[in-house]
């Protein structure tokens, strides 16, 4: 079974040679001209992974990730940003995207992006039966996709649950950025992207709002580990 591509930007140049270039790969590929458009074709094609540019006429990418998160669609999406700036990403990631990649990108990158994003399954259980998981204060739902801590609902997307889990099934362990690149992203750290200290930064965040310490933590030069502060 082909797996299901939708890929939306208004540069036909772009959409031409992705369409090309996955359909060539095995892909069933549909395109968009614009946000409005790519809302449309997503609800008719059901894709498997959304590769969405953000800069568009009628409804640019943010809005249209902030719309199918609201609507309950979990498609993992892959964000094409025209500039390299931070606050563009930390952007896109809040709003439920799963990745970024920046313009112009290579196309062996763009593939292997969109091979790890069909592959992602998070982190494995080490016990399926169990449905929770608690350390200190915070608790995470694995059937409802819920994190708790300290009765405070936290509200994470897809990978930052996806990092969270796989902390929190590892316990004062560290965990080297390549393991966390192959556990959560499905593919090797490469050291060029900091789309993992991102999501960290953003985990912390989230995690820290209602005055929680700081369970996530540095550990210079081997990666990062779940424990409180010594």
């Amino acid at each position: 079974m082909r797996h299901k591509i939708t890929v939306i930007d208004d540069d036909e140049k772009i959409t031409s040679m992705l369409k090309r270039s996955l359909t060539f790969e095995g892909y069933d590929v549909v395109t968009a001209p614009d946000g409005q458009e790519g809302l449309k074709r997503i609800l008719e094609h059901e894709p498997e992974v959304i590769v969405l540019d953000v800069m568009m006429p009628r409804l640019d990418g943010w809005e249209v990730c902030r719309r199918i998160r609201d609507g309950g669609i979990s498609t993992p999406v892959l964000m094409l940003t025209a500039k390299d700036d931070i606050s563009d990403r930390v952007k896109g990631l809040d709003l439920g995207a799963d990745d970024y990649l920046v313009k112009p990108f290579a196309l062996e990158e763009l593939l292997a992006r969109v091979r790890a994003l069909l592959r992602r399954k998070g982190p494995e259980t080490a016990d399926q039966k169990t449905n929770r998981i608690q350390y200190e204060d915070i608790i995470l739902d694995l059937d409802t996709r819920e994190v708790f801590r300290s009765g405070h609902r936290i509200e994470l997307t897809t990978k930052e649950f996806d990092l969270l889990h796989l902390f929190m099934m590892n316990p004062r362990r560290v965990l080297s950025r390549d393991v966390i690149m192959e556990k959560v992203w499905g593919y090797d750290y490469s050291g060029e992207s900091n789309v993992m200290e991102v999501y960290i930064a953003l985990l912390r965040q989230k995690t820290e709002e209602h005055g929680g310490k700081r369970l996530i933590q540095t550990v210079r030069g081997a990666g990062y580990v779940l424990r409180g502060e010594s």
